[in-house]
């Protein structure tokens, strides 16, 4: 039987940090992002009030710009390996997240079958947020159902990883879930948690629950 891995990306699969961190290190508008951060995590700004916001602070974001915040991610040791394997079993993998759709699209090319994210206006900006292509928690839940439709599987299937309140919804309707270097929305729900900085490890766990 086939499983679906399911990838959250900030705090999860880049440590300690988040696309709009380290997009916003290389802009240097660090505390201008911070403080939409703590609005964000205090219930202060939906997440498409935190897009709008973003887009004014990145006005001039470039993609060589998001290519080098990419590159320069602190990411988590061993993805592509652990794609790799999940690939070799037949297996599918994939990333969830709600950060902009141009910075998740990139882990396509370590191995991800599918990469989805919010649906920013193109880089560089030129045009609006537009809400609705701006994803909320409860999206992971409807992109993880229309996932396993593709792939011919069921929500009994999936694995879920992920760090925060984000993931919480998905780890609820999945029968095998890794918290990884999480908060306490998601530890205390989680099939399994961990702290370190190799999913190798983290992916070991959830090859556990077989």
């Amino acid at each position: 039987m086939s499983r679906l891995h399911l990838f959250d990306l900030d705090g999860t699969l880049i440590h300690g940090s988040a696309a709009a961190v380290e997009i916003s290190r290389q802009l240097g508008v660090e505390p201008g992002i911070g403080e939409l951060e703590r609005a964000f995590a205090a219930g202060g700004l939906t997440p498409p009030e935190f897009a709008a916001r973003a887009v004014e602070l990145w006005k001039e974001l470039t993609e060589a710009q998001v290519a080098a915040a990419f590159d320069a991610a602190p990411w988590m040791d061993g993805i592509r390996e652990v794609w790799a394997d999940i690939r070799a079993r037949g297996e599918r993998c994939a990333v969830i997240s709600l950060s902009p759709s141009f910075f998740v699209e990139k882990l396509l090319d370590w191995g991800a079958d599918a990469a989805r994210g919010s649906l920013w206006p193109a880089v560089p900006f030129r045009e609006p947020v537009d809400p609705s292509g701006i994803l909320d928690a409860a999206a992971k839940v409807r992109i993880a159902d229309e996932l396993c439709v593709q792939y011919g599987l069921g929500r009994a299937d999936c694995v879920a990883y992920g760090d925060s309140m984000s993931d919480a919804s998905l780890f609820a309707v999945v029968p095998v879930s890794v918290a990884v270097n999480a908060d306490h929305h998601v530890r205390d729900i989680a099939t399994h948690a961990y702290r370190g900085r190799d999913l190798r490890e983290a992916y070991a766990l959830a090859g556990a629950a077989r």
